[in-house]
């Protein structure tokens, strides 16, 4: 990495405001970095070049004359999930090849208006349905750690790019953990928002009442400012809640005095790997350190999280992805007859994963069965957002590992989908539960593999997990690693 692109996206707003460097001068920097790495990590769906350039020296004609948007001139991706105007959306998968949307994503637009520049699309699991990118239609992304690992998913492009130093911030989204699972895996910061903070509207939908697009940076501070320019009410997303935003930014800084720290005890458990466990549990102790009470809590049905997400987002995934016919847009194979054509283009445009899953959910929700599982699913779905409510009766913050091991070998879980489900057990509560969730590196394991630690606030404070977040890392230096990649 240069040294621009080793720099926090809030140090280098400080240089752009300063005049020390520009836009143009930046990107290019970004630009340089891909070119150089993106071989080996494809991080990357679409690069759009041409066009960070010239937004980045527009960028750099509007800071000249008094322009200061809170995120002019600074390069990121955006991951191929969320809507971008006249650039192609695929969703890493076939059937959305050639599709160009008329319009941004509410979260893309709101980055743009702030003063982004657009690297590219990220790649992705298809349709954001997996946890290593090993998914993607588009071939795999590798982590920058090790690139002979995966780096998570569904959001793995963003988070390798991000640690790569190929962009100074990228977005994601969560559903099950996509943004959480991936920033643990290539030691990154990860931001899942509340349910309803960040508007959904022009993101490609996979579980609907679970999807939440988030940011992805190399520090929690990073990760409130994108956050601060994402966030809010949009009208045009009937999820999307009127909460005031507080100054995330402003709302960084001071120890943890008084601050109640939850360790669920079923977070913790059998066959999770070793150095995980003590690595989170140091970091606890570090918390402690800063002035926060530790406090054991019991969170009893966290064990069902993993069959009711299998249940309730394959079940929204089997209604969300019935448009997908070749007839409107994106790639169609042209067999004459109506229903030929819709078998040919689904059979052919879909890949194996998210086969699975629209026949898991369109099994949960056919007639005879919808009450025995997606009915039933939902009622234990209450149990588990209880389970927080209570929790949040007695603690601010809980904290608990991210992931239960580091990164894993390319084909490890690809025959067992169990067991690449059970890579999400820590990160499906909080999103079952609309409450948000953070990842900050914590560790790294005897393989030099990054390892995360999960915060998970009350439902709309993400005040209060950003300045705990912000608090261990003023305390400790693993987010200050950075990956060695070879050229």
């Amino acid at each position: 990495m240069s040294e621009l692109t080793r720099m926090t996206l809030s140090a280098l707003l400080e240089r752009l405001r300063a005049r020390d460097i520009s836009s143009v001068e930046l990107t290019r920097a970004y630009l340089d970095a891909i070119q150089a790495h993106e071989p080996s990590i494809h991080a990357f769906i679409t690069l759009t070049a041409e066009r960070a350039l010239a937004d980045a020296a527009r960028a750099d004609q509007q800071r000249a004359a008094g322009d200061e948007r809170p995120l002019l001139g600074i390069p990121l991706a955006i991951k191929d999930v969320l809507s971008t105007q006249g650039i192609e959306t695929t969703c890493g998968s076939r059937i959305l090849s050639g599709y160009v949307p008329v319009f941004s994503a509410t979260a893309v637009q709101r980055l743009e208006d702030a003063g982004m520049v657009l690297l590219g699309k990220t790649n992705m699991d298809e349709f954001a349905m997996g946890s290593s990118t090993e998914n993607s239609a588009r071939g795999v992304t590798r982590n920058p750690w090790n690139t002979e690992r995966v780096p998570g998913g569904s959001s793995g492009g963003s988070a390798a790019a991000v640690a790569a130093g190929m962009a100074s911030g990228a977005i994601g989204t969560d559903t099950g953990g996509s943004i959480r699972q991936p920033a643990a895996l290539c030691g990154v910061v990860g931001l899942k928002p509340s349910y309803g903070r960040v508007s959904r509207y022009g993101l490609v939908a996979f579980g609907s009442s679970l999807d939440c697009p988030g940011p992805l940076t190399r520090t929690v501070e990073d990760a409130a400012r994108l956050l601060g320019v994402m966030a809010g009410h949009d009208p045009l997303d009937a999820t999307s809640m009127t909460t005031p935003v507080p100054d995330y930014v402003a709302g960084l800084g001071g120890d943890l005095n008084g601050l109640r720290v939850g360790v669920p005890r079923q977070y913790f458990i059998d066959g999770m790997q070793a150095e995980v466990e003590t690595s989170v549990r140091a970091a606890i102790e570090q918390l402690r350190a800063l002035g926060a009470e530790i406090v054991e809590i019991d969170m009893p049905h966290t064990d069902y999280s993993l069959p009711v997400y299998y249940i309730i987002a394959p079940a929204e995934a089997s209604a969300n992805l019935a448009r997908y016919d070749g007839i409107r847009f994106g790639a169609r194979v042209d067999k004459g007859g109506m229903w030929e054509t819709y078998k040919a283009t689904r059979g052919e445009g879909f890949g194996a994963e998210v086969k699975r899953r629209i026949m898991l959910g369109t099994y949960a929700l056919s007639a005879g069965y919808y009450d025995a599982y997606y009915g039933k699913a939902q009622q234990v779905r209450t149990l588990i957002k209880g389970d927080f409510e209570l929790a949040f009766e007695r603690v601010d913050v809980i904290a608990a590992p991210t992931t239960p091991k580091t990164a894993f070998k390319f084909g490890d879980n690809t025959g067992d989908p169990l067991q690449m489900y059970l890579e999400d057990v820590f990160t499906l509560p909080a999103s079952l539960a609309g409450v948000p969730g953070l990842s900050v590196p914590c560790g790294f394991d005897s393989a030099g593999l990054p390892i995360g630690m999960q915060l998970i606030a009350p439902a709309f404070r993400e005040d209060v997990l950003l300045r705990t977040g912000h608090a261990y890392q003023q305390a400790t230096e693993w987010h200050t690693r950075s990956a060695e990649l070879k050229l």
